[in-house]
């Protein structure tokens, strides 16, 4: 007997059909013999309705009631599958994250959980019952409801799993599967069978829209042997493995695409400027990428950054304030742009594989704002209408052969 966490998306729990085909996942997975902790996502479309509600009133309406209203989703959610469940005879109950006593932050929109109380979890598994969980949300130390922004649920799933040693982490997608490239973009995309974590997470991280890129830390973290999986197709999937030779990964792992980025280049900015620069960011909780600078330390700076739009239109009357106060510093800011990454190994190992990348940009006549490169993946930034062309011939270049 196995102890599964088993997480559902909300296009998989998009209608009362979906929710109890679900329910009926479930069930299959019960008479194998395993218990399980099954953890939804707000119905497909659900979150974005109530917050459109909020916009509605205030467009400036606190991030704190925000998360009261964004986290009513799963409720609905969570106690429609349990009611799916027990029509058929299997006893479930539905909890929400603080009858679970999942402690996060209090950073409302983007919280991090910083620990789950498995008591009830224990105490309802020992009674027989499948645990329907409320993803997405959680309580800070001041019993705020708290939210853990878009794709939270994964994390949740994660959380849960690792607080109660589950031998599986199962995320239930649209999908079946982690590909190279999304095969919406690309028919000759690949399905992998099993992908290293590291390589999973920087894939996350750049907009492949398979994992939350918390989730896929916090399981790194824990040590959580974590599945993706299709709803519609449960047979397929892609494992995520910590495997740590280099002789048994793939050369380059994936291509992804991230839109609605905003590029920041500050230039004769000093370090203690930008120092103040980066406080204000991470007081603000915004994930920046693609830092650099260059140029005569410590005076004489040239820092360039990426950051999401969403997250500049909220600091960008502080960070133009705090430029104002630098006596020599110049700056220049490009919203719009998109992101594209190659995820694997062999950007560090291979050479070759970052000259034809820059070969095919080239000869696509592609202007780059900016570059970056770590030891599993290489970033380029550009035009956000030729970033799929790009990273669709990209694959076909990299992936006519085996990489």
């Amino acid at each position: 007997m196995a102890l599964l966490v088993q997480k559902f998306g909300g296009t998989s729990v998009g209608t009362t059909e979906r929710i109890e085909a679900v329910a009926d996942l479930i069930i299959r997975t019960v008479q194998a013999g395993h218990k399980v902790i099954a953890v939804v996502s707000a119905m497909a479309g659900e979150t974005n309705r109530l917050l459109g509600l909020a916009q509605r009133i205030d467009t400036k309406a606190t991030a704190r009631e925000l998360d009261v209203l964004a986290a009513a989703g799963e409720q609905v959610t969570i106690a429609l599958l349990a009611i799916a469940l027990v029509k058929r005879g299997y006893p479930a109950v539905s909890l929400l994250a603080d009858q679970v006593c999942i402690h996060t932050d209090n950073k409302f929109g983007k919280a991090r959980i910083e620990r789950v109380d498995t008591e009830r979890l224990a105490q309802e598994l020992e009674q027989g019952h499948i645990v329907v969980v409320a993803g997405f949300q959680g309580r800070d130390f001041e019993g705020n409801l708290t939210t853990l922004g878009r794709g939270g649920s994964d994390t949740s799933a994660v959380a849960l799993a690792a607080a109660v040693n589950a031998d599986e982490c199962q995320i239930y997608t649209d999908v079946d599967g982690v590909y190279t490239i999304d095969p919406r973009l690309c028919p000759g995309a690949r399905r992998l069978p099993q992908i290293p974590f590291a390589d999973m997470l920087e894939l996350a991280s750049v907009g492949a829209k398979v994992l939350h890129s918390r989730s896929v830390e916090y399981a790194g973290r824990h040590r959580v042997l974590l599945r993706v999986l299709s709803t519609f197709r449960p047979d397929a999937g892609t494992l995520m493995t910590y495997e740590e030779d280099p002789m048994q990964l793939p050369a380059i792992s994936g291509i992804a695409c991230q839109h609605g980025l905003t590029f920041l280049q500050l230039q004769s900015l000093c370090h203690a400027d930008f120092c103040l620069l980066l406080n204000l960011l991470a007081q603000r909780n915004v994930e920046t990428d693609m830092v650099q600078h260059s140029g005569v330390w410590p005076d004489q700076l040239t820092v360039q950054l990426v950051m999401n739009h969403s997250d500049w239109m909220q600091v960008a009357d502080d960070v133009q304030n705090l430029l104002k106060n630098c006596q020599s510093a110049q700056h220049r800011i490009q919203a719009n742009l998109a992101k594209l990454s190659v995820v694997g190994i062999g950007v560090r190992s291979q050479p070759d594989i970052v000259a034809r990348i820059h070969q095919l940009l080239h000869q696509l006549n592609i202007h780059i704002w900016a570059m970056s490169q770590t030891e599993s993946r290489f970033s380029v930034l550009m035009a956000p209408e030729l970033v799929e062309t790009a990273a669709a011939k990209l694959h076909q270049v990299l992936f006519s052969n085996d990489n």
